[in-house]
């Protein structure tokens, strides 16, 4: 019997660590001052993983909580499936992630301080096709932080833009 070559995989240095975002959540980092990221992996059910390659998911108002000895993902939005069957997912559901018990304790003890709340930053595919969710732990930002960091960015376009003005006119 005549052996047959074996395909080798594709190392993990030719692939991005992290693949392309699924969904970000463009408020997050707007209205939160992100401390620390970590990544976790999501239950899905059904056909949702699917719908989550096609792109149909949205994180805009998404929280996740500690409850118990778990942490659920709050207010995700995975759309229905359309070659999907009847029994599709709810599409609000809560999601349940993925930790280590050690990271869920470092968590608990880092929320437990006033202000603090876990805010899933973006979803995406690792390199080898699992669904995982950047999560953070963040500190919400009130109305004069949100004004100095519009002032902040408007003076950065203003110097790149000098800049660029005057690199044309050599």
């Amino acid at each position: 019997m005549k052996k047959m070559k074996r395909k080798t995989p594709i190392s993990a240095h030719t692939l991005a660590k992290e693949g392309p975002a699924v969904t970000t959540n463009r408020e997050a980092r707007r209205d939160y001052f992100v401390l620390e990221t970590l990544e976790a992996g999501i239950i899905l059910a059904g056909c949702e993983v699917k719908s989550l390659r096609e792109g149909n998911a949205s994180l805009a108002g998404s929280f996740a909580r500690l409850e118990k000895e778990a942490v659920h993902l709050h207010n995700f939005y995975v759309a229905p499936y359309l070659m999907g069957n009847r029994e599709n997912p709810d599409p609000l559901r809560v999601k349940k992630l993925l930790l280590h018990k050690s990271q869920i304790h470092k968590l608990r003890v880092k929320t437990a301080e006033k202000g603090l709340a876990l805010i899933p930053l973006r979803v995406y595919f690792n390199d080898h096709g699992i669904a995982k969710v950047e999560l953070a732990v963040a500190r919400g930002k009130n109305a004069t932080d949100k004004r100095s960091e519009i002032k902040k960015e408007s003076a950065k376009r203003e110097i790149d833009r000098a800049i660029k003005n005057k690199n044309r006119r050599q």
